[in-house]
């Protein structure tokens, strides 16, 4: 229709379609995961992309075949389904072990009517070492060209599977040399096209680390805090869930720094947030170290109440009380103050917690430094 009604040949329109298809994807998966990452379930985001990836092109590949399913062009959509299969071996790097294909090629086979044609199968097979190749090549990757690698498979692989089913449906030479280099064409604009949604996504990770982690210390910083809270907060005091905070600065930091100079100063901050975070992650890696202002640190315990949050607070204040910090022949030492309270039903918003957390910390600094306020 394409060509007869607008002129216009069906290998652009199949381009658009394709790109339509894997921009729908992205914008379907950009959708699922902000969802997911507002409700706080513990769903990894590569877990998430490769699951919804599958699913995604298995509904689009059914989709499809089911319109021309047991007809004589049965094979129009065939390098569709081939792009399909690239986008979620190379370009998702969704694994899927050999024996575990072979119940979805079954099913597929059936659904298409043909188990009983020999051709059928050696192309499964062959759709099986296509997906295990481009699996193989994009966890190790030619160096310098990786290009050069992903369409040595792609033109190798796109021909074994085309022969196969120009021998099955009697196409012609022109035919299978026709819809050959169209694959090649798709293959060339999916690489280029998903390259450049991954030099995207890739520039807005680093944008996002950047705006939410402290550039000293690597941890996360204060306006991390902040769009934490914002979820936290609310979350638990709508679910009536605990929730605890930790703040801990270190005594008389400006003295490290007029005595030993402040590069002295950015280790004992950098060793500080290392081995707080290494008492965390030995406990629980929900709890959250955010470093809020020069040498002031909050941990936040979703799920805690105050007496729960002991055993990591007294771990955090012993490490740290009992730290020596090497800078050249120079040893420091360093103590801390802590203040540690629990949300309350009294507390209107985050800042209410904030503060008074941060009356706690303030209590053990005036009463003689070094000790932990809880309340």
């Amino acid at each position: 229709m394409t060509w007869d009604v607008w002129h216009v040949a069906p290998v652009i329109t199949s381009i658009f379609f394709i790109l339509g298809v894997f921009t729908l994807y992205q914008v379907a998966f950009d959708w699922l995961r902000n969802i997911v990452h507002e409700k706080k379930f513990s769903i990894n985001d590569d877990i998430l992309r490769s699951s919804f990836g599958v699913i995604y092109m298995l509904v689009f590949i059914f989709s499809m075949q089911s319109t021309i399913v047991g007809k004589s062009i049965s094979w129009e959509f065939m390098n569709f389904i081939i792009i399909a299969l690239i986008f979620c071996a190379y370009f998702l790097n969704i694994r899927v072990p050999l024996y575990f294909f072979v119940p979805i090629i079954l099913i597929y086979m059936l659904f298409n009517n043909s188990l009983g044609y020999w051709e059928s199968w050696l192309h499964a097979l062959s759709v099986m070492l296509t997906y295990w190749s481009f699996n193989y090549i994009r966890r190790r990757p030619v160096r310098k060209h990786p290009f050069v690698g992903y369409m040595v498979v792609g033109v190798t692989w796109g021909a074994v599977m085309w022969f196969f089913v120009a021998v099955k449906f009697n196409l012609s030479q022109r035919v299978f040399l026709q819809e050959w280099s169209y694959l090649l064409i798709f293959e060339v604009l999916l690489y280029s096209y998903m390259r450049m949604l991954l030099r995207e996504n890739d520039l807005k990770g680093r944008l996002v680390a950047f705006a939410n982690h402290d550039a000293l210390t690597k941890t996360e910083n204060y306006a991390a805090y902040v769009s934490e809270m914002k979820l936290l907060f609310p979350n638990s005091l709508r679910n009536k869930l605990n929730l605890s905070m930790m703040m801990f600065d270190i005594d008389h930091f400006k003295q490290v720094n007029d005595t030993y100079g402040h590069l002295a100063g950015d280790k004992v901050l950098q060793k500080a947030v290392t081995v707080a975070q290494q008492v965390i992650d030995g406990n629980d890696p929900n709890v959250r170290l955010y470093r809020t202002g020069g040498e002031e640190f909050n941990v936040v315990f979703p799920g805690y109440d105050l007496p729960s949050t002991e055993p990591i607070v007294r771990q955090i204040f012993t490490a740290l009380n009992n730290l020596d910090i090497q800078d050249g022949e120079k040893q420091i030492k360093i103590t801390i103050s802590v203040g540690v309270s629990s949300m309350s039903s009294s507390d209107d918003n985050p800042d209410d917690f904030y503060k008074r957390v941060d009356n706690n910390l303030y209590h053990s600094k005036k009463n003689g430094r070094m000790q932990i306020t809880a309340s």
